[in-house]
């Protein structure tokens, strides 16, 4: 696990600037690359769109007026991160996780995230979630790595490709990491159930539906609603959660 902090660009240009090279050129080709090479981890063709991006942002849009604290994870070419880096604050703090490395590399040479605001802390971590010493000492000011506890979690991960025990874990660690009434969203594609058992048999769908029910419980505890997206590749469900306790 390598753990850095993503220093801006002293040099950088304002955000507007048409000078900089567009981020997004090779980002379809990358995704798509790594897809077909890793597609248990990966579990899309292509990254998210516009649409899905904004519902998945919401909590860091309607946020309290004070610094927050955000983690992403599974942050892929970084359609997610670039719109984070563009809406957070002077003294925000943005973690993210990305546990391949091509795409954590693109994450490192990413000009929107190096343009932005210098007070805007970012800090990325090419590994998986679980991995992190948050995740085996506990959340808190005095943990390795002092992230404490986190206002917003943006998952990005394919949860239906992982082990039902997989998942659990990962739902259980989100909510350790999460402050007291803070916010988790993440999305899932629709007609993937169907689509699973016909394409990788009766077993695989079996394992899928298991991961299904499992989001569902957790989603009837903690949801507060969700987002249908349509204009998405393909379509997609964004659901918004909040962990208990009230929030400062």
């Amino acid at each position: 696990m390598t753990t850095e902090q993503l220093r801006p660009d002293s040099g950088s240009l304002p955000r507007n600037s048409s000078s900089r090279p567009s981020p997004y050129g090779g980002d379809r080709l990358l995704f798509l690359t790594e897809a077909l090479r890793t597609f248990h981890d990966t579990g899309a063709l292509a990254p998210s769109g516009p649409d899905l991006v904004n519902a998945l942002v919401v909590p860091v849009t309607s946020r309290p007026n004070r610094p927050i604290s955000v983690l992403e994870v599974g942050a892929g070419t970084g359609v997610v991160t670039r719109r984070l880096a563009r809406v957070l604050r002077p003294g925000d703090r943005l973690h993210v996780v990305e546990a391949n490395p091509r795409f954590a590399d693109r994450l490192r040479d990413d000009p929107v995230l190096a343009a932005r605001h210098p007070e805007v802390e970012l800090r990325l971590s090419a590994c998986r979630v679980e991995e992190l010493p948050e995740a085996t000492d506990g959340p808190g000011p005095d943990s390795q790595g002092g992230a404490g506890r986190y206002d917003v979690i943006v998952s990005g991960l394919p949860f239906t490709n992982f082990e039902p025990a997989l998942v659990r874990q990962v739902l259980a660690l989100y909510l350790r990491l999460l402050a007291p009434g803070g916010e988790l969203t993440y999305f899932g594609y629709l007609g993937t159930s169907t689509a699973r058992t016909l394409v990788s048999g009766p077993r695989r769908g079996a394992r899928h539906r298991a991961v299904v029910r499992l989001l569902h419980r957790f989603e009837a505890t903690y949801g507060l609603g969700e987002r249908t997206v349509w204009r998405n590749l393909p379509p997609a469900r964004a659901h918004l959660l909040r962990s208990p306790g009230p929030y400062a």
